[in-house]
């Protein structure tokens, strides 16, 4: 049977990066409110999925600047009070980072949750969205519970997968498999003499990589990737595995693609074990809880990002957030494509793109933002995701107030509302 809870302000569907950072937001201004997701933690590709490291708060280059605060800088500076985190430069040239111990990242993301006063529940999918008049009534969810109808005045879908949105009737763009970014199962490894493998460049791990397959000895479908130290000794974390021409939405699709995950994970093990000085006494601590997805849905918002947005650095009036990140677009081949942000090095990231089409009382952030396939491959970035979460958590919380459409805010007073907060514009 049923159980329905009709008095939540906001309901946050997706705890990633994004969706912490939407229903902290949201508590903090005001608002009840509920937080669902899927797996048993917070964080989504920043916890989960093993990526430890925040990108987009810096600009690249020789002179980086910081362009993001508000909740993802506390997040920053939380890490760095329980000695969980350390800066260092991206293998590719993309900026600074902030690599950190993923396990101290969970508990900070929950501390920060139930301190604010989040409904925070975990194991648990948004099963069936109820529809009248091209508002969200309702949202079934299911779990050990069964199901359960959560009804709220306004939703944020942070699903990475525009889930919530897609049910809702929103419009959406889903590239084929084929043109989709690819997936990757992240591993950690231990016992890695760090300082003997940092000898092997990038540039001649690649070419290892390369004789390793024209040897005829190894399968390795990215001729490519990195690792990077960890703040654990010995521990380091490893992004070379390529799953491609997978729909993410598809959860046969999905299934198969963490299996391949997992096979290609032994297959690298193998390879560096074997190739890469530093590695000889190495072992496989983890894979990621489940396989790190690029890119699947991607809404039609009220305006939609282009890649040309990015490289020029466009500004627009109703910016939320900053972004210096190049576009990374992971293809289906063994390479990467980059594209980096001219000008003064920056573009904004405009409300209208976290604004479905069709439906009143719904806002997007992190991933699924509405954007082009280049775009969204910039704009993807954890501290980015955050930022957009910030901001619709408080979008929301300000329609509350004022008892208003999303379609209707001020957004001049939801920009003073985030700079308040420290967000930078």
């Amino acid at each position: 049977m049923n159980r329905k809870v009709s008095n939540v302000d906001v309901l946050v569907l997706g705890g990633g990066a994004a969706g912490f950072a939407a229903a902290l937001a949201a508590r903090r201004n005001g608002c009840s409110v509920t937080l669902i997701e899927s797996q048993n933690c917070i964080g989504g590709s920043r916890t989960a999925t093993g990526v430890d490291t925040f990108y987009g708060f810096y600009t690249p280059g020789d002179s980086p600047r910081r362009i993001v605060g508000g909740i993802p800088w506390e997040v920053a500076n939380r890490l760095v009070e329980v000695n969980g985190c350390f800066e260092r430069p991206n293998t590719y040239g993309a900026g600074t980072g902030i690599t950190y111990d993923v396990e101290k990242l969970k508990v900070i993301y929950e501390s920060m949750l139930i301190e604010a006063g989040v409904t925070l529940l975990y194991h648990t999918y948004a099963s069936v969205v109820e529809m009248e008049d091209g508002t969200i009534k309702g949202v079934a969810i299911a779990n050990k519970g069964g199901l359960t109808t959560i009804y709220a005045k306004y939703y944020i879908d942070a699903t990475g997968d525009g889930d919530i949105a897609a049910r809702a009737g929103a419009p959406f763009e889903l590239g084929s498999p084929e043109e989709l970014q690819s997936l990757t199962t992240i591993f950690f490894m231990a016992n890695v003499d760090v300082d003997k493998a940092k000898m092997t460049s990038h540039k001649a791990l690649a070419k290892l990589m390369k004789e390793a397959n024209q040897s005829g000895q190894y399968n390795l479908p990215r001729e490519d990737g990195s690792w990077h130290a960890t703040p654990n000794p010995g521990v380091i974390q490893t992004n070379m595995v390529r799953v491609t021409g997978v729909d993410a939405t598809d959860p046969f699709a999905l299934t198969m693609a963490e299996i391949e995950g997992r096979k290609q994970t032994q297959e690298y093990v193998r390879f560096l074990n074997n190739c890469v000085p530093g590695y000889e006494n190495a072992f496989l601590v983890s894979t990621s809880q489940h396989i790190g997805v690029r890119e699947t849905r991607r809404i039609r918002g009220a305006y939609t990002l282009t890649e040309e947005d990015v490289v020029q650095g466009a500004k627009f009036d109703d910016a939320i957030a900053c972004c210096g990140a190049p576009v990374e677009d992971h293809y289906a081949g063994s390479g990467t494509r980059w594209a980096y942000v001219q000008g003064d090095g920056v573009y904004h990231i405009p409300f209208r793109s976290l604004v479905p089409q069709k439906v009143s009382n719904l806002l997007v952030a992190g991933r699924c933002l509405s954007a082009t396939h280049g775009a969204q491959a910039s704009a993807r970035n954890s501290a980015q995701c955050m930022a957009m979460g910030q901001a619709v958590g408080t979008a929301s919380a300000l329609a509350c107030k004022t008892n208003s459409n999303i379609s209707e805010l001020d957004i001049f007073q939801l920009k003073n509302l985030l700079l308040e907060q420290g967000v930078i514009l």
